[in-house]
């Protein structure tokens, strides 16, 4: 037996891919390749570390609350769809359409914690709280505000509160979702592990991995001051390093949807640059990164901007590159003797049904998030020309155009990638590995 066939049944499976041979000298280029990139990942990683004392320094300039204020949690014990006194005349007092800013609730809440607690307190629930469908047993979470010394314990309708008789005056100040949430994140889990087996909880500790690194990486590098895009394609690299072998496994397939993958990254990221550069986006498109810009003047909220785009584009291109890297392996398999021309046109006619779809699902993603504007566009009859003058609005039109040109580049030059490490003709099959 040759070497290289010799080479094609590592056990770890670096030389194959699925029963598979590849050839030697590619096989080693790519495996070096992945090496440098590795390096020079771990290197971004320690040079762009955050600085925990300008983090702290930033954390320490975030606006604060009022003296006094707190955030105990409540639970409602009687709700009404009326608040029969509480408004002046003119002012709705009952719930009418789902839109009417008007409409409230009057519910009595029991204080569930804070020096108020075991209190129970009666007051109007404003929208758009009176519009989320609380009932009895709901949890909320209630502004508590200190009433001054002498004055007087009454209600003040129009800001939604009521005096307590322990000196503090109260307002609903939002939903309190927790349990809901984690039954829909469990539920999300056991659904992913059913279907997925193996594979599906690997994926759920890759996701957890990502989650981390931008907790623990990103975040804080952003705002330590570091550079927008070098702390994106860090991000993104040491996320795909992780994520891909954890959830697809160790093989030279996947090392070719790595290589793929962050190739894909370099080009987003590229694009993002210039395309911010050349639109003249701010990167602050909403009130959220304006307030950002008030606790430190450290981050730049264009290279955040671009960061935000290299992330962004992560699934899907991941998804394109593993697709395409599959789908060259099991078609040498199922077509041994095919050349390599016709295998990339085989694997490219796939990955065009692939990348229209993707595209689809990017475009539609970001229509649903910008659903609420798009209705304001529509009610207002602006001109899409000049709405794009806007930068909520351009913001998102830039962030699909980058990640949707990111992955069409990409799924070609993981294709060709894969079809480089394949020799001539031939496959030799092995027995599959067992179902993950």
């Amino acid at each position: 037996m040759s070497h290289s066939s010799h080479s094609a049944h590592s056990h770890f499976g670096w030389g194959s891919g699925g029963g598979v041979t590849t050839a030697d000298g590619p096989r080693r280029v790519l495996l070096v390749i992945l090496a440098v990139l590795a390096v020079a990942t771990i290197a971004g990683l320690v040079a762009l570390w955050p600085s925990h004392a300008r983090v702290e320094h930033a954390e320490a300039g975030a606006p604060k609350v009022a003296h006094n204020v707190t955030f105990p949690v409540g639970t409602i014990e009687i709700i009404q769809n009326s608040c029969p006194g509480y408004f002046s005349s003119g002012t709705a007092e009952h719930l009418s359409g789902p839109g009417d800013s008007r409409a409230c609730q009057l519910a009595k809440v029991r204080v569930d914690s804070g020096d108020a607690a075991g209190t129970s307190i009666v007051l109007p629930v404003l929208w758009p709280y009176s519009k989320a469908g609380l009932a009895v047993g709901d949890q909320v979470k209630l502004m508590q505000t200190p009433t001054p010394k002498g004055a007087a314990v009454q209600s003040d309708a129009q800001n939604g509160q009521i005096a307590s008789g322990k000196g503090s005056s109260f307002q609903v100040y939002g939903v309190v979702r927790n349990q809901p949430i984690l039954w829909w994140v469990i539920a999300f889990a056991v659904a992913v592990i059913a279907v997925g087996a193996l594979r599906g909880a690997l994926a759920l500790v890759a996701l957890g991995f990502a989650g981390a690194t931008i907790a623990f990486f990103t975040l804080p590098s952003l705002i330590s001051g570091s550079p927008g895009l070098a702390v994106g394609v860090c991000t993104a690299a040491a996320i795909m390093f992780v994520v891909i072998y954890l959830a697809h496994g160790v093989s030279i397939r996947s090392s070719v949807a790595l290589l793929g993958t962050l190739v894909g990254v370099a080009l987003t990221a590229g694009i993002a640059q210039l395309m911010v550069a050349t639109t003249h986006l701010t990167g602050v498109p909403d009130d959220t990164t304006s307030t950002i810009s008030t606790v430190t003047s450290a981050i730049d909220f264009r290279g955040l901007l671009t960061c935000a785009i290299i992330i962004a584009g992560l699934g899907a291109l991941n998804d394109i590159t593993v697709t395409q890297a599959s789908a060259v392996w099991e078609l040498r398999i199922a077509a041994p003797s095919m050349s390599r021309g016709q295998l990339f046109a085989s694997a490219m006619r796939i990955g065009r049904d692939h990348i229209a779809s993707t595209i689809y699902t990017i475009v539609f993603a970001y229509v649903g998030t910008a659903l609420a504007v798009l209705v304001t566009i529509y009610l207002y009859k602006r001109s899409v020309f000049d709405l794009l003058s806007y930068d909520d609005i351009s913001t998102e039109v830039v962030r699909t155009l980058c990640s949707s040109i990111g992955l069409i580049l990409a799924m070609p030059v993981t294709t060709g990638l894969a079809i480089l490490l394949l020799p001539v003709h031939g496959t030799q099959r092995r027995p599959a590995p067992a179902a993950a």
